[in-house]
């Protein structure tokens, strides 16, 4: 997911797609914990795109403010 993605977003869909990775993210932490997780590097990816999003979504209510 790239940053100028999320910036053409509003704000109520940059809000539903921090919901959307941090569901995303709990179950590949599940997947991982009963040692069905393949791929390791979707955690951090996950974890870096939820970071992303809220970057992003702080600074957009920063500038409305």
């Amino acid at each position: 997911m790239k940053a100028s993605e999320l910036r053409s977003k509003d704000v109520a869909a940059l809000e539903q797609e921090v919901k959307d990775l941090l569901k995303a993210h709990f179950g590949l932490r599940m997947q991982k914990a009963t040692q069905q997780l393949g791929n390791h590097t979707q955690l951090r990816n996950t974890r870096r795109d939820i970071a992303r999003v809220k970057t992003i979504l702080a600074e957009k209510k920063k500038g409305a403010a």
